[in-house]
């Protein structure tokens, strides 16, 4: 029996339960208006380590201990994880999960990774491929400065438009068992979307088509609308790719008054000096799998549409003069299967 709904929506047959999900935040994100979701924040931006890749992976093995521990699992009983981050060959995710014997997939999707890495790990529950997987992706501050723009030390100055990457990192449990609280019920792949931005200052920007693409593409192929979501929250648009978006919607005579973006949710605008808000794989990751899958299991929020976006591009892209490529995947979960 077919689980697709249409060109890039499939709506799984037994819906895959999120058994736990857990996050971990650095000193600026604790700071923020969800510093109480996550489960560890840790005033040492270098989480303990000599550089700030390292610092990386170590908050990926936090918060993989993390979840486990809530789900009371170990390592063993999980048959697959699906984890990625911004660093050249997913270093902070190998690294960190070298010596955890997991059966691992590495993944690329910028900051869309977090939905990219559910709608896999739900898919091979679903395929019975797997009874628990896991998705797991991060970001820092300080390692994403180096690789992208420019080394801390060089204090180079922000335009409005930049976003400030969030230091923190997530991760989801799925399973086949039937545990209540949280459930993945469609999943829709995104396609690579090049509104033709080369500003790599401006994410939101180049980010928001590929985000309106989707959201599209899932409300047409599941038969919704946005009002059948208690949230519609995408990641990482910042304030403006977050308007931007709207504006799209506005555009069809669609009213996305339920929307949120998880770069504008982390930070304190005002007080925090984030210029367009927060951005990177560990923003997504941290919002969702802290403040709203908690918001859902304490039956504050039911039905959640969530979209993580993703600017597939490299500084060697960016400095040869390239326009900025982009995705969304999106996911709805439910309080119900």
């Amino acid at each position: 029996m077919t689980k697709r709904l249409g060109r890039s929506t499939v709506a799984f047959g037994n819906p895959p339960c999120i058994r736990a999900n857990a996050c971990v935040a650095g000193k600026k994100e604790g700071e923020g208006p969800l510093g109480n979701s996550f489960d560890i924040v840790n005033n040492d931006t270098s989480f303990g380590e000599k550089s700030w890749e390292k610092a990386e992976s170590r908050m990926q093995e936090l918060v993989l201990a993390k979840a486990l521990s809530k789900a009371a699992l170990s390592p063993p009983d999980v048959d697959m994880i699906f984890a990625g981050d911004l660093l050249n060959q997913c270093i902070g995710s190998a690294f960190a999960l070298k010596d955890a014997e997991i059966p691992y997939f590495g993944l690329y999707g910028a900051c869309s990774t977090m939905a990219e890495g559910l709608i896999l790990a739900s898919a091979a529950v679903d395929g019975g491929f797997a009874n628990r997987a896991a998705a797991m992706t991060s970001s820092h501050f300080c390692s994403a400065e180096r690789q992208y723009r420019m080394p801390l030390e060089y204090g180079s100055q922000r335009t409005p438009t930049a976003q400030w990457t969030v230091t923190g990192a997530g991760c989801a449990i799925v399973t086949a068992e039937d545990l209540g609280g949280a459930y993945v019920t469609h999943a829709c792949v995104g396609q690579i979307v090049d509104a033709g931005v080369k500003d790599a200052a401006n994410m939101g920007a180049a980010m928001a088509p590929a985000a309106y693409r989707t959201i599209t593409d899932i409300l047409d192929q599941s038969g919704s609308a946005p009002e059948d979501f208690d949230l519609i929250v995408t990641g990482d648009l910042g304030f403006f790719g977050g308007e931007l978006l709207r504006e799209m919607f506005e555009l069809d005579g669609v009213e996305l008054l339920n929307h949120t973006d998880c770069g504008e949710m982390i930070f304190d605008r005002e007080s925090q000096d984030v210029h367009a808000g927060g951005s990177g794989c560990g923003c997504s990751a941290s919002v969702f799998c802290g403040e709203i899958l908690n918001s859902m299991r304490a039956g504050r929020l039911a039905r959640v549409l969530f979209a993580g976006t993703g600017a597939l591009m490299s500084p060697v892209s960016t400095n040869q003069g390239s326009s900025i490529p982009c995705i969304a995947h999106a996911v709805i979960v439910s309080s119900t299967r």
